[in-house]
């Protein structure tokens, strides 16, 4: 199984997400303002729906655990947005 996938996005959607995370990169606020924005991270969600196997596995959740775990490494304080465990 390869290690990388491809996502592709037309310039808007592109330019659409640039003024997401950098707004988010200013404010540490996730929040959509835009239905554009909505539109772009669900065009995304829709390839990685037709793209990944995982989520049809028997083991999703210890596969989700662990991608968690590799690309959190040396990450031990929560990311701004992040919620900590228990909040819901």
């Amino acid at each position: 199984m390869s290690d990388s996938i491809t996502v592709h996005l037309s310039r808007d959607e592109a330019l659409v997400l640039f003024e997401f995370f950098a707004r988010f990169d200013q404010d540490n606020q996730f929040r959509l303002r835009n239905n554009s924005e909505f539109v772009a991270f669900m065009k995304i969600a829709g390839q990685l729906e037709k793209t990944l196997s995982e989520p049809f596995q028997e083991n999703y959740f210890d596969l989700l655990a662990r991608a968690q775990a590799n690309l959190a490494v040396g990450d031990a304080a929560l990311a701004p947005g992040v919620e900590p465990k228990g909040n819901k």
